[in-house]
């Protein structure tokens, strides 16, 4: 009886660590069969010469855009995209490559954060599980809108509006109090539309699906990374989109967004309960309206 009892525990601790494998997996082997398809779609595009002239000021500032960008989605739970799109406007990049390098750079950025927080046991599995495909499929309707159906510089000043109201939603979420847990209903209609507004706004899946959930008084910590890493597979979703409409649009926006991410993603993970979230909402938010203000005064 106890050798059985024994072998039972062996056998599901191999199942146990064969599915912790495949959450390092998942994420790395996508990452590396979509760099194999760009590169041999877009091998003539991608010479020593042209990246040679594109390491310029410009690329130089949307570096930095990844990196600020990341650090406040990391922290926060939400921002990556309104943060990118907002400072991506403000510099004039059209909403469709804003949106196109935010979620070809959040295809590497969210990997790099998924297998961050899961390294630090941050996530919850089964809230992940229940956000992926409903989130996949909002985004991906997005996507194909933005890219094959709606003008980008028409809905311009929209998407700045939009960023405004993201701006908004996480400055009060993040100074709410927190709130008695109650049970999260819905949650595929929550994920099909911060997925949806996800891909057309070039930013709002944290500032929807985070911030709803958190003030439905779910743990900050543990909804933070779980929605984070769900987000993987949101983006890379809405990614493959828009490379399949547009092809690749501005490499300079989604390589340095996708260097100043990856390199700030393992530290957003471990300053996630370091940096105070209160004032640090204010800030974020704050910005984000100015930014957007800038857009919006430019555009008129």
């Amino acid at each position: 009886m106890e050798t059985k009892n024994l072998q039972s525990t062996t056998q599901q601790q191999n199942s146990d660590k064969g599915l912790n494998h495949l959450w390092y997996a998942v994420p790395i082997l996508l990452l590396a069969g979509m760099l194999v398809i760009l590169y041999y779609n877009y091998q003539d595009a991608f010479t020593y010469e042209s990246f040679k002239e594109g390491f310029d000021r410009n690329f130089l500032i949307y570096l930095c855009i990844g990196v600020f960008a990341q650090l406040v989605d990391g922290t926060l739970g939400m921002g990556y995209g309104a943060t990118c799109t907002s400072f991506l406007l403000a510099f004039g990049v059209s909403p469709a490559v804003s949106s196109m390098g935010v979620h070809v750079a959040e295809m590497f950025t969210t990997g790099a954060s998924a297998i961050s927080h899961y390294k630090f046991k941050n996530i919850n599995k089964k809230l992940v599980l229940n956000l992926l495909i409903p989130g996949v499929i909002g985004s991906i309707f997005g996507a194909y809108l933005l890219s094959d159906v709606i003008d980008g510089n028409v809905i311009k000043p929209y998407i700045a509006v939009y960023m405004i109201i993201l701006a908004i939603i996480i400055i009060i979420k993040g100074l709410r109090k927190k709130k008695v847990k109650k049970k999260s209903k819905n949650l595929g209609i929550l994920a099909s539309f911060g997925g949806f507004m996800d891909s057309v706004g070039g930013g709002g899946w944290g500032p929807i699906v985070t911030s709803t959930l958190v003030g439905r008084g779910r743990d900050p910590k543990y909804t933070i990374a779980s929605v984070n890493t769900a987000e993987f597979a949101v983006s890379f979703a809405s990614g493959i989109t828009f490379i399949l409409f547009e092809g690749i649009l501005g490499w300079q926006v989604i390589v340095g967004l996708v260097i100043g991410g990856v390199v700030a993603a393992p530290i957003s993970a471990i300053l996630i309960n370091k940096i105070p979230r209160k004032p640090m909402t204010v800030i974020v938010g704050v910005l984000l309206i100015l930014l957007s203000l800038r857009t919006l005064v430019k555009f008129f």
